[in-house]
C-alpha cells in the first residue's frame, strides 16, 4: 500500500497507530463498568506479562470542529502535557518514565486518546495523573504559544513540505463537501494562526469530562481492583453536561470530481476516492466486509492485483496501492493511489486502475484470492492479539465511534463469511463515477532546499505529542 493511502485510512481509524484490521477476542476476558459521574471502564485480562496498558479516549476529535478552530482538538493535545496546578510541563511524561513507563497521545478524526504502559503495580500513577489532567489542565499563555508554533511547524513538515501528502489533503478536501471529515486533523494553517487560547479552554471544559472519556486497561489486572481504583482516582470528577453535535452528513455527489496540485515534487502522484459505507452507515450489514475483501484483494501482499499487474506485469506503476477502514462515524473512502513507471504518465496510470475496477465489477474474485485475503486476515489476527496495546486499541476505537467493544467478536466470521458475489456487488454499487473525487499531482521543479524539506517531511522529522 502507497504511503498516502495507508496515511488516509489511518487517519479514519486512529492516526498511524494501527491498521485496518481488527480481531476476535474472548469476550469473557474483557468486563465493563460504569462510575456513577458516567464514564466507561473496560478491563481486558491478559496474565501473560506483568504489564498493563491503559488508555482514555475522549469522544471529541477533529470531525466536531468546525470552520475557524480547526486544529483545536490536536493542539489541546499537544498542551494537555503542559501541566496542572499540581505537575508542572513535562511532569507528566517524567514522572512517567521514571516508573520505567511509556506515553503519548493522539488526534484522530473521531476521538483523541492517551495512553501509558508501565508495570501492573505502576497503575495507580497513571490513573492519578490521567484524572488529575482531565478536569485540572493549566492552559499557560506561553506555553500555548510554543506549542502552537510546534504544531504549525508539524504541519509544514508532515503536509506542506510533503507534496504527496499536501496533495492527499486537498483531495479529501474535495471528495468530502458537507462531512466534517474534509478538514485535516492538524488544522488548516490559516486557523491554527488564528486560534486563541480561549479556544482550548472552551473546547476542554465542553469534552475533556469522564462521562465524555473511556478508560480502558488490559493487561495483568484484576477488573474489581481496577474498577475500584478507577472510583478512587476518576470518581470524585464532575460530569459535564454534554450538548451533542449536530449532524452534518455528506450531501450526495453527482459526478466525477478532479482536482490538480500543483507543488515542488520529483514524480507525479495520482489518488482516487470512491466514497462507500461504514458499519454504521451501511445499507446491509455484510457491505463493509465485502469492501475490505475488496481491498484486500487489490492489495495485500506482492500476489495482490495492483501489484501482480500495475507493478510487476504490466510495469506501469512504481507503486500502487489500496485501503479502506470500515469503522467510523461517517461515510468513508475506498482508496486508491499510485506513482507511475519511469516513461509512463498518470492518465495511463488512471485507466489501468479504473480497468482494475472494471474487473472486479465484471468478474467474481477466484476461491483463491478469496483464501488469501481471508488468510492475511486470520494472520492479522494473530499478529495483533499478542500486544496488549493493541488490544486495547481495538476496544477504545470500537467504543468511543459509538459501536461498542462487542462488535471484536464479529470480525473474523464476517470476514470468513464474504462471498465473490459480495465483493463483486459492493464493487458495481459503490464503485462508480458518480462517487468518485481524483487528485493528480503535477510536479514543479524542486530547489535544493525543497528537496531537503521533501526528504525531511518523508522521514516524518519533528513529530512530538
Amino acid at each position: 500500500m502507497n504511503s498516502i493511502v495507508r496515511h488516509g485510512v489511518a487517519l479514519m481509524l486512529a492516526g498511524t497507530l494501527f491498521g485496518s484490521v481488527l480481531a476476535e477476542t474472548d469476550t469473557a476476558r474483557v468486563h465493563e463498568f460504569a462510575l456513577d459521574n458516567g464514564m466507561k471502564l473496560i478491563v481486558k485480562q491478559d496474565h501473560r506479562a506483568p504489564v498493563a496498558v491503559s488508555q482514555v479516549w475522549y469522544k471529541v476529535g477533529s470531525s466536531y470542529e468546525h470552520d475557524g478552530i480547526t486544529g483545536v482538538s490536536h493542539v489541546l493535545e499537544h498542551m494537555m502535557f503542559k501541566g496542572t496546578e499540581r505537575h508542572g510541563p513535562g511532569e507528566f511524561s517524567r514522572i512517567i518514565a521514571e516508573n520505567g513507563g511509556r506515553e503519548n497521545a493522539f488526534t484522530s478524526r473521531d476521538y483523541t486518546a492517551y495512553f501509558q504502559t508501565l508495570e501492573n503495580d505502576r497503575l495507580p500513577i497513571a490513573f492519578e495523573l490521567e484524572a488529575d489532567r482531565m478536569r485540572n489542565l493549566r492552559l499557560d499563555a506561553a506555553e500555548f504559544a510554543k506549542e502552537a508554533q510546534v504544531v504549525m511547524e508539524e504541519r509544514r513538515l508532515r503536509t506542506e513540505d510533503s507534496p504527496q501528502a499536501l496533495t492527499y489533503e486537498r483531495f479529501n478536501a474535495t471528495a468530502f463537501l458537507s462531512s466534517p471529515y474534509r478538514t485535516p486533523i492538524i488544522g488548516w494553517m490559516a486557523d491554527l494562526e488564528a486560534l486563541q487560547i480561549e479556544d482550548l479552554q472552551q473546547w476542554y471544559e465542553r469534552w475533556y469530562a469522564p462521562n465524555n472519556a473511556v478508560l480502558v486497561v488490559a493487561g495483568d489486572v484484576a477488573p474489581d481492583a481496577v474498577f475500584e481504583l478507577a472510583q478512587r482516582h476518576f470518581g470524585k470528577l464532575p460530569a459535564a453536561k454534554l450538548e451533542p453535535t449536530k449532524a452534518r452528513r455528506e450531501i450526495e455527489q453527482r459526478g466525477v470530481r478532479r482536482l490538480m496540485v500543483r507543488a515542488p515534487a520529483e514524480v507525479p502522484y495520482l489518488v482516487m476516492g470512491y466514497k462507500v459505507p461504514v458499519l454504521l452507515t451501511a445499507e446491509q450489514d455484510w457491505e463493509p466486509y465485502a469492501l475490505e475483501v475488496l481491498a484486500g484483494v487489490l492489495d495485500g501482499g506482492d500476489s495482490a492485483r495492483l501489484t501482480r499487474d500495475l507493478v510487476r506485469g504490466q510495469q506501469i506503476a512504481a507503486a500502487a496501492g489500496a485501503g479502506y477502514g470500515l469503522y467510523g462515524r461517517q461515510q468513508s473512502l475506498l482508496l486508491l493511489d499510485a506513482t507511475p513507471a519511469t516513461g509512463q504518465d498518470v492518465a495511463t496510470l488512471e485507466k489501468a486502475l479504473r480497468a482494475q475496477v472494471a474487473m472486479l465489477q465484471e468478474t467474481p474474485v477466484s476461491a483463491a484470492e478469496l483464501e488469501r485475503v481471508k488468510a492475511q486476515v486470520l494472520a492479522d489476527h494473530v499478529y495483533q492479539e499478542d500486544s496488549v496495546f493493541y488490544q486495547a486499541m481495538r476496544i477504545g476505537m470500537l467504543e468511543t465511534v459509538g459501536l461498542g467493544w462487542q462488535r471484536q467478536d464479529e470480525y473474523l466470521p464476517r470476514i470468513q463469511a464474504v462471498t465473490a458475489e459480495q465483493v463483486q456487488a459492493v464493487a458495481r454499487k459503490y464503485l462508480v463515477d458518480d462517487q468518485l473525487t481524483l487528485a493528480v499531482l503535477e510536479p514543479q521543479p524542486m530547489d535544493e532546499a525543497a528537496k531537503s524539506r521533501a526528504r525531511a517531511a518523508a522521514m516524518g522529522e519533528g513529530h512530538g505529542h
